[in-house]
């Protein structure tokens, strides 16, 4: 399996994302409206030895990553990890839209007359069939093409998708991710959830291997289910070559110190840690306390 880079830049805080103050992701929020602002601290995450970035594909996604398109030359050793789906971007639009104009707006915008056809083709076999594969493999493809034409290394399916169709215990979701990621795009399989130890029993009981497992795991035991011994333990006896293991919100969203979060983090049989920061500072110290 090829191995994942050990340390990731995230983007939660692009996003207005804080999972513990509103008033710190509405302040992050109004900051990043500005594209410009996003790539300065892109930069200077670069500048800190950083090689690897996770990106969700939200409605900024597309803008950011025509940038590092247009500008490919300069940054071709970046790997990236892009997330799909993101689901409040299927809600907005839905809400916004409606359902019908919404599924025109995702599937058939921006495409040409031969990427129609196909996304035709394989739909009415998922209407006709009622094969929710299919249709899986469309909505796939529309976020893939997000990040065309970059150094992608694995697609991640994002929590909300991965714990849902885990709690229904559908092995045949995971397979066909894998398998369809691995063979269209030539990429790692991963998977993020919220509960790690369960998702990788299940998937080492379907024989699903050879896959990137990203799920929170910070010493405070934050959003750790269903605990943060039960993590421990699994981490320990993982195998890292059938499941390389991410850490993100290493930091529980600030409750607890850099250099206490990366000490925990540095002890454990992990492969990877994706942090989010927003200043050059804060980026150069936590990766001089990452020691993977």
């Amino acid at each position: 399996m090829e191995k994942i880079d050990k340390i990731i830049f995230g983007d939660n805080q692009f996003f207005g994302i804080n999972h513990r103050s509103q008033e710190k992701a509405e302040e992050l929020l109004k900051r990043f409206s500005d594209v410009h602002n996003i790539l300065k601290v892109y930069d200077d995450a670069f500048s800190c030895g950083i090689k690897a970035v996770m990106l969700n594909s939200n409605d900024r996604a597309e803008e950011i990553c025509q940038y590092f398109r247009d500008h490919k030359e300069k940054y071709s050793d970046i790997a990236w990890y892009p997330s799909v789906p993101y689901p409040h971007k299927y809600a907005d639009m839905v809400n916004e839209l409606g359902i019908f104009p919404a599924i025109n707006e995702v599937l058939f915008k921006g495409n040409s007359v031969g990427g129609v056809l196909g996304m035709i083709g394989k739909g009415a076999a998922a209407v006709f069939t009622k094969d929710a594969m299919r249709m899986m493999e469309m909505l796939l493809d529309v976020e893939f093409k997000i990040y065309r034409g970059l150094n992608v290394k694995c697609y991640f399916l994002l929590n909300p998708i991965t714990d849902l169709v885990l709690g229904y215990n559908i092995k045949d979701v995971f397979e066909h991710y894998c398998e369809y990621v691995q063979k269209k795009y030539k990429v790692l399989p991963g998977f993020i959830t919220l509960n790690m130890p369960y998702l990788k029993r299940k998937l080492e009981e379907w024989g699903i291997d050879n896959v990137v497992i990203c799920s929170t795991i910070n010493k405070a035991g934050f959003n750790m289910f269903p605990s943060k011994e039960e993590y421990e333990k699994a981490i320990a006896a993982n195998d890292p070559e059938k499941y390389q293991l991410m850490a993100m919100s290493p930091l529980a969203s600030g409750s607890i110190s850099p250099k206490e979060s990366f000490d925990y983090i540095n002890s454990l049989n992990l492969q990877s840690v994706v942090f989010g920061a927003s200043s050059k500072n804060h980026i150069e110290s936590s990766v001089e306390l990452i020691k993977l």
